[in-house]
C-alpha cells in the first residue's frame, strides 16, 4: 500500500486493547500533526506501551481506528501489517542486527531502492547522527550510545511518516542519556514525520515533547504542552508526575483555605470540604528573619548543584510541625536551627479535593 504524505499526521481514535478480562488501554483518542513530537507519560503498567504496539501493528487492534495521513492502517476491516505502515519504531534495546555492520543495518529497510541510492541515503542519515566514521563497524565493538545512534539512523533511513520510540534512553547513564536525547530531538525535527515517544521520565517528556499525553490506568488524564500541564494540572497525579509537592491539607471556608502559609483561593468547593493544596517548592522563596509573613525552622538545607533544597518545620495547630521543602537559587544557605521567613505567592498553589495520600 502506497502512502502519501498530505500532512494530516497521526490520528488515534478510540483505542481499547485488553489482555484476556484485563483492559489496558480504555478509550485513547489522540492526534499528531507531522513534524509535531507527543510524549505519552506515565508510570508502568499504565498502557502507554501496548498503546504503541498496537499503533505499530505488533498487536491487533480490537476496538478504534488508526490511521496516517487520512490512510486507514488498522480498523473497519482493515490491517496492514506493520511493515507497511510507513512506520519506524525505535527500541530502548536499540534491536541493531549483530551479524551485519552498520552500514547494513542502516540499509536492510531499504530494498526498495537501487543500491547507489540506498547508500547514498545511509551515508545522509549516519552523518546526522555523527556515525558516519563506522560504516564497517559491527555492533559488539560499539557503546550504547554508539548503538542507539545507529538504531536511530536505521529508522529515520526509509523516511518514514510515523517515528514510534519506546522508552529510548532507558538503557543509557545520565550524561550519555542527555546528550542522546539533543540529538534525537534535532533529527526528528529536520523530519516530516509524527512522532510518538513513550516515556515515563516526566523531564524526558517535557524536553523532547512538544505536547504532553499523562497515562494513567489506560486513560489519557491530561494532554497539552509542558507548559499546560506544569502550570495548570488537572489533578494531583499529574502535578506531582513534573515535581516534587508540598501537601498541605485544609478544609474549604468561604472559598478559601486557610494555610499555615497563608490563605489559598479554592472557587468551586463548598465550605466544610477537605482539600489539599499543593505548592512547588521552586515557587517558594527566603523572605529573611521573622517578619509579618509566615515563619519556619530550618531542618537541613542541602546544596544540589545550581540550587539548594532547604527542609523546613512550619508550626501548625495541634503542634506537630508541618515539613516542607524549598528549592531555591540563592547562593547562601540558611543554618540548620535559624527561623526563617517563607516568601509565599498563593496564586501559584493548587487546590485539590483531598485524595486521602499523606
Amino acid at each position: 500500500m502506497k502512502l502519501m504524505n498530505n500532512g494530516t499526521g497521526l490520528v488515534v481514535e478510540d483505542v481499547r486493547h485488553a489482555y484476556g478480562s484485563r483492559e489496558v488501554v480504555k478509550g485513547v483518542s489522540l492526534k499528531i500533526r507531522t513534524q509535531e513530537i507527543l510524549c505519552i507519560l506515565g508510570p508502568s503498567g499504565c498502557g502507554k506501551t501496548s498503546l504503541l504496539r498496537v499503533i505499530a501493528g505488533l498487536e491487533e487492534l480490537q476496538h478504534g481506528r488508526v490511521m496516517v495521513d487520512d490512510d486507514i492502517m488498522a480498523g473497519e476491516g482493515i490491517d496492514i501489517p506493520p511493515e507497511d505502515r510507513s512506520m519506524s519504531l525505535l527500541f530502548q534495546d536499540f534491536a541493531l542486527f549483530p551479524h551485519l555492520n552498520v552500514m547494513d543495518n542502516v540499509t536492510f529497510g531499504l530494498t526498495h531502492l537501487m543500491p547507489e541510492q540506498r547508500d547514498a541515503r545511509a551515508r545522509e542519515v549516519l552523518e546526522q547522527v555523527g556515525m558516519l566514521g563506522y560504516l564497517d563497524s559491527f555492533p559488539h565493538v560499539l557503546s550504547g550510545g554508539e548503538q542507539q545512534r545507529i538504531a536511530l539512523a536505521r529508522a529515520r533511513a526509509p523516511r518514514p511518516q510515523v517515528m514510534l520510540l519506546d522508552e529510548p534512553f532507558s538503557n543509557l547513564d545520565v550524561r550519555l542519556r542527555n546528550q542522546l536525547r539533543d540529538l534525537v530531538l534535532h533529527v526528528l525535527k529536520q523530519s516530516i514525520a509524527s512522532t510518538l515517544i513513550v516515556t515515563h521520565d516526566p523531564e524526558e517528556a517535557m524536553f523532547m515533547g512538544d505536547r504532553i499525553a499523562v497515562m494513567r490506568d489506560g486513560v489519557i488524564v491530561q494532554e497539552g504542552t509542558p507548559e499546560d500541564l506544569y502550570h495548570a494540572p488537572v489533578d494531583t497525579f499529574v502535578a506531582g508526575l513534573f515535581s516534587e509537592v508540598n501537601r498541605i491539607p485544609g478544609v474549604v471556608a468561604g472559598s478559601a483555605v486557610n494555610t499555615v502559609l497563608g490563605l489559598v483561593a479554592a472557587p468551586g468547593f463548598a465550605d466544610g470540604e477537605r482539600v489539599v493544596v499543593l505548592v512547588r517548592p521552586e515557587t517558594l522563596g527566603i523572605a529573611g528573619p521573622r517578619g509579618s509573613g509566615p515563619t519556619a525552622k530550618v531542618m537541613t538545607a542541602r546544596m544540589l548543584g545550581q540550587s539548594s533544597l532547604i527542609h523546613l518545620s512550619v508550626e501548625q495547630p495541634g503542634g506537630q510541625g508541618l515539613h516542607l521543602h524549598i528549592r531555591t537559587m540563592a547562593p547562601a544557605r540558611p543554618s540548620e536551627g535559624d527561623v526563617i521567613g517563607i516568601r509565599f505567592d498563593a496564586d501559584r498553589a493548587f487546590v485539590f479535593p483531598d485524595d486521602g495520600e499523606d
